[in-house]
């Protein structure tokens, strides 16, 4: 059986990260800190299919640091697709919920690389709604 604990470890760590940014007002330092968890190169397709890359990420956490009043994240279903040399494909559902009651539902499926000193990023993530 093929190990992918630390990156399924990274996918809740980086969850709890993100709940935590949306939710509670931080400073500059703790959102720094957040997007070293994501490559230079980082691109993501939204539940949408809006292409944002490493620059717009970085831009959606900061119009949104601290505004989603009772934001919380659960994961589920965490799969492992390919492990490789340099990093691993993985899956997994996402729903969320804020204190307004406002909740999404949506799979998501992250590329996750490891540069030369072995520290893991992010480098590409696709997201899509759930219907059922």
């Amino acid at each position: 059986m093929t190990d992918y604990n630390e990156y399924f470890a990274e996918v809740i760590q980086a969850h709890e990260a993100i709940e935590q940014w949306f939710s509670v007002e931080q400073d500059e330092a703790a959102l720094e800190h957040l997007l070293m968890r994501f490559a230079p190169a980082f691109s993501m397709v939204s539940p949408l299919g809006r292409v944002l890359d490493f620059e717009a990420l970085a831009a959606l956490f900061r119009m949104a640091g601290g505004k989603k009043n009772g934001f919380r994240i659960e994961l589920s279903e965490m799969r492992g697709i390919a492990l490789h040399e340099r990093g691993a494909t993985v899956s997994y559902r996402e729903q969320q919920r804020d204190a307004s009651g406002l909740s999404t539902d949506r799979r998501s499926t992250v590329v996750f690389e490891k540069d030369s000193s072995g520290r893991m990023v992010w480098r590409h993530l696709q997201e899509t709604f759930c219907t059922e």
